[in-house]
């Protein structure tokens, strides 16, 4: 080689190193961007060794940049193989199949792990990544409910994780442990778990990629189980985490979601959306679809509560493309709509597809709420009722406050207004300390009803005029219009108002002669509902007898 050639090549050489130092420094202050580009120039002068491209791949995973990310690490993991690493090669298999997986991409995952573990087995001594390996197991187990198996995998890692002190994995396996308790009614319990995991989060020096993943989880965690205290505290420390690295792109969509609906639920409408409008711009080139059409659904939701229906029903159909179930906030938009058939028949499916209890809750409240509207009364106390054995099971106090709600919706609707103002008002307390002033202004409202129906004229215009305060100040138009037609009711209901639709079809078939069991059969119902509506209908017509009920009927032309 001549002396000029020689010089080039010393300098490259010397500029690649350089470039590979620069490119760890800036890794180490968390300069993502910076570190991905200086190493990417080094990468493509020379090709990196098996560390750097791990940090190369760290780097464009964190920058949103996912097809570098997988070329990264399935070239260290390669890498690591020829230089005989077999537990380093492990790792980068177990991240590659884990993160194919999360992302829906089941089969290649499923191929990374599988070869995780068969390079696993070539090892003759424990290993913390044995450890890692259990991770994923969990998860499946977790899938398909199988708690035992999930809780055993994951205090098994967790130990591998205490034995090699690995932090990493100590926090992962914590987190997973508490996420099975809570699936398994030990909601307290696996809340306590979840903080261990968080302590470590904030206070060690976690991967960004561990620490990202587990504070997800952990929100996620939180508003399954309507832990709104938890979801503050944690989702204000990831946007802080999130603040103090500009270039970071992964978890910031979550973040942003997870912000945009403690927001709403505060009643802060308007910064919801811009919040919601900022993941839709920030993951325009299609990055974390799953964020994106949650952003998307946000959105939808805080415009149907200010009565902005058009733009709802677009962020429903933007959810919906990517992926999202816009329910329950489709079916609730269709009520509103004055659509009820719609809402119910939409509504019923999503239940019919939703398994999972926890799941669930998210559709119970809307799906009470609809069925009562369209006047199918078994179906909203069906609901009201697993809602209320849900709350029971996990025990939370926003759990117990919506089941309270959702059984207060169903007496008021069936005319008991004294068993609906004590259920009523139960919720009412929880929503007030737990901030969420709409959801206390809209059981305000049914306070008031069933104030009006006991005779407590003064009362009812107290709640309404509290209520309505809140929704002016949040701009709720269709709950405003709604109170406005409330308040254009006369105040004490005529014999018909007092009787449910399906009360006054059982006075007919009273009417009729026909006996508890005929009418049973005839609604496809128990005779045990049967008896409990004719007491209603003695009750509130205040008649001992079926003749004095049917006399009554008549005289009033409800027959």
């Amino acid at each position: 080689m001549s002396k000029a050639r020689q010089g080039i090549a010393k300098h490259d050489l010397t500029d690649m190193r350089s470039e590979i130092e620069q490119g760890r420094k800036a890794y180490e202050a968390g300069a993502w961007a910076e570190a991905y580009g200086w190493l990417n120039r080094a990468d493509e002068a020379a090709r990196l060794v098996a560390g750097d491209l791990e940090l190369l791949a760290m780097s464009a995973y964190l920058i949103g940049r996912q097809a570098e990310y997988l070329s990264a690490v399935e070239r260290a993991h390669h890498t690591h193989l020829e230089a005989g690493e077999s537990r380093r090669a492990i790792r980068c298999a177990f991240w590659l199949g884990l993160h194919l997986s999360l992302q829906g991409v089941k089969g290649p995952g499923r191929g990374w792990l599988a070869r995780a573990q068969r390079l696993l087995e070539g090892e003759t001594e424990e290993c913390v990544e044995q450890g890692y390996l259990l991770l994923p197991v969990v998860q499946q187990h977790i899938e398909t409910a199988d708690w035992d198996a999930a809780q055993a995998a994951a205090v098994n890692a967790g130990e591998i994780g205490d034995r090699f002190q690995e932090a990493d994995l100590i926090a992962a396996a914590r987190h997973l442990q508490g996420r099975v308790l809570i699936h398994r009614g030990a909601v307290e319990k696996g809340l306590v778990l979840m903080d261990e995991a968080m302590v470590a989060v904030t206070t060690e020096k976690l991967s960004p990629l561990t620490t990202g993943t587990i504070y997800c989880s952990v929100i996620d965690s939180c508003q399954q189980v309507y832990a709104f205290g938890r979801a503050r505290e944690w989702t204000a420390a990831l946007a802080e985490w999130c603040s103090k690295q500009p270039d970071l792109v992964a978890f910031t969509g979550k973040c942003l979601v997870h912000r945009a609906q403690i927001m709403q639920m505060s009643g802060a409408w308007r910064d919801a959306i811009k919040e919601a409008r900022r993941i839709s711009e920030r993951l325009s080139d299609g990055y974390d679809r799953q964020a994106a059409a949650a952003a998307f659904y946000q959105q939808a939701e805080v415009h149907r509560l200010r009565g902005e229906f058009a733009d709802a029903e677009r962020g429903y159909q933007q959810a919906s493309r990517r992926g999202w179930e816009p329910q329950p906030g489709l079916s609730l938009l269709r009520m509103v709509q004055g659509k009820l058939q719609a809402a119910a028949s939409a509504i019923e499916r999503a239940m019919n597809m939703s398994a999972d209890r926890l799941q669930r809750t998210r559709l119970l409240p809307a799906y009470v709420e609809i069925m009562a509207q369209s006047g199918d009364i078994e179906a909203a106390r069906r609901g009201a009722g697993e809602l209320t054995a849900t709350a029971e099971i996990f025990k939370t106090e926003v759990l117990l406050a919506m089941a309270a709600h959702a059984q207060g919706t169903v007496e008021l609707v069936e005319g008991n207004a004294k068993a609906a103002l004590g259920q009523l008002r139960e919720a009412f307390d929880v929503w007030q300390r737990v901030e969420a002033p709409y959801l206390a202004a809209r059981v305000r409202v049914q306070i008031g009803q069933a104030c009006r129906v006991l005779g407590d004229i003064e009362g009812a215009l107290l709640e309404l005029e509290a209520a309505r305060a809140v929704f002016e100040e949040l701009g709720a138009a269709p709950d405003i219009a709604r109170l406005e037609r409330l308040e254009a009711e006369p105040a004490s209901p005529a014999p018909a108002c007092m009787l449910t639709r399906r009360e006054l079809q059982v006075l007919r078939l009273i009417a009729s002669g026909k006996t508890n069991k005929a009418i049973a059969a005839e609604l496809l119902v128990s005779e045990k509902t049967v008896d409990r509506h004719v007491s209603n209908i003695f009750d509130k017509l205040d008649v001992p007898s079926r003749t004095a009920a049917t006399s009554f009927g008549y005289r009033h032309q409800l027959i």
